[in-house]
């Protein structure tokens, strides 16, 4: 299942694990065309040109990889407060 990332770079940490969700989940999180794919690698958080902007990130392995979640990370900007409140009305 994919995962999702919060990350503060204003923190400096490195992206904290928020939520293990289902590809639908994903999608109702946040609209394919919205979230940026960035590669195999997980991005960046803290850049030293002082980025202050608190984004997510999903990550999709191989084996989870659809024709609209290819494989790898996928960063998008959020509301982390916000979103963390739509993960709690995800149905389990």
């Amino acid at each position: 299942m994919p995962n999702l990332y919060f990350c503060q770079p204003h923190a400096q940490n490195q992206g904290m694990l928020r939520a293990v969700i289902s590809l639908a989940d994903c999608t109702r999180l946040v609209e394919p065309s919205l979230a940026i794919y960035v590669g195999d690698d997980f991005p960046q958080v803290y850049v030293q040109n002082g980025q202050t902007s608190d984004f997510a990130v999903l990550g999709i392995s191989a084996d989870e990889a659809t024709a609209e979640w290819r494989r790898g990370y996928y960063r998008f900007d959020a509301d982390l407060t916000e979103l963390n409140a739509q993960l709690l009305t995800l149905s389990r």
